[in-house]
């Protein structure tokens, strides 16, 4: 075999930014809607500051902590953080000229504007005016920089104003700085009471620097300029030495807000004196500043796209389709025992699953229910039919994760909501992020207990479930009960791990039989047998992994990666990975569902489950992936899901040995395909095939659906 070194694998935090270079192309894309394009371009930012608030707050610490150890990459925390800067600027220059020279101009002739103050006509200046006396002027507070106000703590992503001022009086120009916070529960963008069809608008912070005058009087004002701070946001928790998890996650979010500053974005033409300062204030320096020509806190710019209903500027819209067999059926748990039930969202309707939990809660014959809850979002239903379980009598548990990336707050809501219910709260295992998606149900039936599951690679958020692709199943199987039940009292109570029938659990045994998986696909390619793997996921990493790949594609197992984001797997690489291609998908709804398809010497096994092939999925998480045993749910897998996606050769990114991403060049005479496009067609085939239907989607031409496709196959059998 090669030998793997660093040339072998890109930079993880370089990966990344290539990912949201993909979000970004989503916005230069004029054959995008324009609204749409907007949406992407609110992603991009929202996206790079959580990037800023963990990974590189995390090379910043490694580099104040002197740490030289090189990545697998072979490049130190302090080159990476070089060349993430680089990069970063790059991006983020792009972007904002795009803003000036693309999306305003197309929003203007949509007649979307963006107004300052001073231009107004007189009926909106006055309108104006009494707006910012009535709504912004009581929450507004000035704060003097002096001796007797040292400067002010500015939280994390708030956006705020730095003001220069001198005072008359003193016959002297001497320049004092004043800061001015802008309200954060204040919609950032005021719009107008325009009229028709006109919709214009005036940025909250433009608008509170028109009227400093108002907040300073007497002072002459000499300039402002918007800046906003970027903090670290990772909570600091020693499990070990906590007695109450819940107020110690509390305790750490309140921290977050005032963390340690890691970028200061600020207006372009702030006067390098003035921004000296602030950089000193914040203890930054000048590789932390990124100077904006533009709105500084675009990710704000959603509610535009949320607000603005204009049909022409966005997507078609997409009703998720409801299965007729199920809505139709009187009784779901008879559906299930029937056979096992695949969906995937968001093209099938999530509404099932809230459904099976509501009818849970109120079915007199169900015993208990016990569920993981990872993000659970702002809907109140999942919550409300546990709670309704309690009240019909039945024994329920919820496993919640407070440590749930920035929706800790969220679910310390929920946590407490179910508990004051009644519902048996956990927090699953010291040390451990709990990452599975699953629910049980246990039920009394005639021929005794049955326990029903509903597993899946997403989390159980109606919310993110229209937006997010991720595959959920319902099942009755006795093997995947069993496994389910020995998890849940792992989680609940005091036992060591003693393996599963059919579950692959992390941080348990799951690490390694992806590589045992991957090694039988090896041999089989070596003993001339079909030999095949196609793995879908959110970001590949793990160093053992990619190596056991390269090690298949030189034994020549054809491996077709879709990996959505992070990729530290070099593909296309001679005498390393020829027969490894990977591509990333970046469309209307985020990739999410992992999905890991081995040939197996023509006895194909698919699986499904919540963990990335990344280390803190393997080893710091309890993850769930399983089998697919249902025959008809493996065949709906890889025939129309991934031969699909595989298909896709609109939004495909394929990887190069380089590290770039190249669009695939559509074939004189081959028919475009663009896989989601393809999946709410398909949706809507299975679903309601009405007429008004059909005219969902007018803009999208109507592909001519090909029959169900071969199996995947190894390359001696002429796959894809």
């Amino acid at each position: 075999m090669t030998d793997v070194g660093p040339s072998s694998f890109f930079n993880r935090e370089l990966s990344w930014l290539e990912f949201n270079r993909r979000v970004l192309e989503e916005v230069l894309d004029r054959t995008n809607p324009l609204l749409e394009r907007l949406k992407f371009f609110a992603i991009f930012s929202t996206n790079l500051d959580e990037f800023f608030e963990v990974r590189v707050a995390g090379l910043k610490q490694q580099i104040e902590c002197g740490t030289t150890e090189c990545g697998d990459d072979g490049l130190t925390p302090a080159a990476t953080f070089e060349a993430v800067r680089i990069r970063v600027r790059e991006m983020v220059d792009e972007q904002y000229r795009c803003w000036r020279e693309d999306l305003v101009p197309g929003l203007a002739a949509q007649q979307v504007t963006f107004l300052d103050v001073p231009n107004l006509a007189p009926h909106d200046s006055a309108w104006i005016d009494q707006y910012y006396r009535a709504e912004i002027q009581p929450v507004l507070t000035p704060i003097a920089l002096d001796s007797a106000h040292p400067f002010p703590l500015v939280f994390n992503k708030s956006l705020n104003l730095i003001v220069a001022l001198e005072d008359p009086r003193t016959g002297e120009k001497i320049e004092r700085l004043a800061i001015v916070q802008v309200p954060r529960n204040l919609p950032r963008l005021v719009r107008l009471p325009s009229p028709g069809k006109r919709r214009d608008f005036v940025f909250l912070g433009r608008l509170i620097g028109h009227y400093l005058h108002d907040l300073f009087r007497g002072m002459i004002i000499r300039g402002h300029w918007l800046f906003r701070v970027t903090r670290n946001g990772e909570l600091y928790i020693d499990e070990e030495e906590v007695d109450n998890l819940m107020n110690a996650v509390e305790q750490e979010l309140h921290k977050r807000r005032r963390g340690e500053a890691i970028r200061l974005e600020v207006e372009r033409d702030c006067p390098q004196a003035l921004l000296a300062q602030l950089l000193e204030q914040l203890h930054l320096g000048p590789y932390d500043v990124y100077e904006i020509d533009g709105p500084l806190n675009p990710g704000r710019l959603m509610t535009l796209y949320e607000e603005i209903h204009a049909p022409d500027l966005k997507n078609p819209p997409f009703q998720p389709c409801r299965i007729p067999a199920l809505e139709n059926a009187p009784d779901l748990f008879a559906q299930i025992r029937e056979h096992d039930i695949l969906l995937h969202h968001p093209y099938d309707s999530f509404e099932t699953v809230v459904a099976f939990l509501e009818l849970a809660a109120a079915d007199p014959n169900v015993l208990a229910i016990k569920q993981t809850l990872y993000r659970t979002g702002g809907d109140s239903r999942i919550v409300n039919a546990l709670m309704q379980a309690v009240n019909h009598g039945k024994q329920v548990t919820a496993v919640v994760e407070l440590r749930a990336r920035f929706d800790e707050a969220n679910n310390i809501e929920w946590a407490r909501q179910l508990e004051i219910a009644g519902v048996h709260v956990v927090y699953g295992l010291v040390g451990y992020k709990i990452h599975s998606k699953i629910c049980l149900v246990v039920r009394r039936e005639d021929d005794g207990i049955r326990r029903y599951l509903h597993l899946s690679t997403g989390n159980y958020n109606p919310t993110t479930a229209r937006l997010y692709t991720d595959l959920g199943l319902f099942t009755c199987h006795p093997g995947f009960g069993e496994d389910a039940t020995n998890l849940f009292n792992l989680l609940t109570g005091i036992s060591q791990f003693q393996g599963m029938r059919h579950f692959l659990a992390a941080p348990f045994e799951l690490h390694g039989k992806m590589l045992d998986l991957i090694k039988r696909e090896t041999r089989n390619a070596r003993r001339g047998l079909p030999a095949r793997i196609v793995a879908k996921m959110n970001s590949l990493v793990d160093r053992e992994i990619i190596a056991a790949l390269y090690q298949a594609s030189q034994a020549g197992v054809k491996i077709d990666l879709v990996v959505r984001g992070i990729c530290c797997l070099r593909p296309q690489v001679r005498g390393l990975s020829c027969n490894i291609t990977v591509r990333s998908i970046v469309d209307r709804f985020l990739e999410h569902s992992r999905i890991f398809y081995f040939e197996n010497a023509c006895q194909p096994e698919v699986f499904i489950g919540s963990a990335d092939w990344m280390p803190r999925n393997f080893f710091r998480r309890i993850e769930i992936v399983f089998p697919i045993l249902n025959g008809v749910a493996r065949e709906r897998i890889r025939r129309e899901i991934l031969e699909t996606t595989l298909a896709d050769n609109i939004k495909a990114r394929f990887l190069q040995s380089d590290g770039a991403y190249q669009r695939a060049p559509i074939k004189k005479g081959k028919p475009g395909i663009r896989s989601q496009i393809t999946f709410i067609q398909y949706a809507e085939t299975q679903g309601d095939t009405s007429p008004a239907t059909r005219k969902l989607h007018p803009r999208y031409p109507r592909v001519k659906l090909a029959p169900r496709p071969r199996v995947l196959a190894a390359p001696q059998k002429k796959s894809l």
